[in-house]
């Protein structure tokens, strides 16, 4: 069964070299943008704080 396994694991690897499958996720971005945030208020992680 192992074996198998790695077998059909290797195939898939080859098949996806030879002829890649199209992954949207892979692509686009994920999660809410830049633009969300200014309008929320939220700081984006690793701003600096500016004191005047």
């Amino acid at each position: 069964m192992a074996f198998w396994s790695s077998f059909m694991g290797c195939a898939a690897a080859i098949r996806d070299f030879i002829a890649p499958r199209y992954r949207p996720e892979r692509h686009y971005m994920r999660g809410p943008g830049p633009a969300c945030a200014r309008q929320s208020g939220v700081r984006p992680t690793g701003a600096r704080i500016t004191f005047q």
